[in-house]
């Protein structure tokens, strides 16, 4: 019943106040609809559970959450940088690594892309507003299912191939980004105001993270749907 549909390991989201893992409806329903059995993972940084599901999934999504922990970046935190999370860096890197060695399919959606990058040597911005000065707004209040800026997508990329736009609307909620893009990615989107906003890796089937959030639009977005389709059916080759 379930034989064509891949396994997708979806990282947790963690509330250290309540000490509680829980999770966006978004991640879960946008990859069911999108015909994929979506399975959130515990948080832990114990190799052998995590080994388990590196055999089990077919793909991993890298979701949002808290911000990543400069030193991976090799910077001292600012004031300016949000709450941070060992556990979900330490976690998010093992999978991701052991991920592209097997060279599964890897989508990171906004903290995703940016644990991507970090812990491949690339950098980030700490916190937008006071280190990138903008006119786009890149921390939209709700509803998040609306357009908060445009993307313009690298030709000949495979986000390009996919949608098949020079530019397309997105949602934007975050206040860290890519800055300097790590050796082995390559940009695939940009915001009108110079922001990475997608990268990829060329030599993997695909590897792709993106800043905006598609698990929030995808009801009312094409390019979401189809974002999401490519991701499964490449996780299921």
């Amino acid at each position: 019943m379930f034989k064509d549909r891949p396994i997708i390991g979806i990282m947790p989201l963690y509330d250290s106040e309540k000490d509680s893992y829980w999770m966006l409806p978004g991640y879960m329903k946008s990859l069911e609809e999108a015909g994929a059995i979506p399975m959130m993972l515990p948080l832990t940084t114990q190799s052998e559970e995590l080994d388990y599901f590196l055999e089990i999934c077919d793909g991993f999504l890298l979701t949002g959450g808290q911000d990543v922990t400069p030193e991976i970046y090799g910077e001292e935190k600012k004031s300016v940088c949000g709450e941070t999370s060992s556990s979900r860096d330490s976690m998010d890197a093992y999978i991701f690594k052991k991920a592209i060695e097997a060279d599964k399919a890897v989508l990171g959606i906004c903290r995703g892309i940016q644990i991507m990058n970090a812990v491949s040597g690339g950098t980030l911005y700490q916190d937008l507003p006071s280190e990138f000065e903008s006119d786009v707004e890149h921390h939209m209040s709700p509803p998040y299912d609306r357009t908060a800026h445009e993307v313009e997508l690298v030709k000949n990329t495979p986000i390009y191939q996919v949608l098949k736009e020079e530019k397309i609307p997105v949602n934007s909620y975050h206040h860290q980004a890519v800055k300097k893009v790590a050796e082995g990615f390559e940009k695939m989107a940009v915001s009108t105001d110079g922001l990475i906003e997608g990268i990829y890796m060329p030599d993997k089937k695909f590897v792709w993270g993106i800043q905006w959030h598609p698990e929030f639009s995808y009801e009312k977005s094409e390019y979401s749907r189809k974002i999401l389709k490519a991701f499964l059916e490449a996780a299921k080759q």
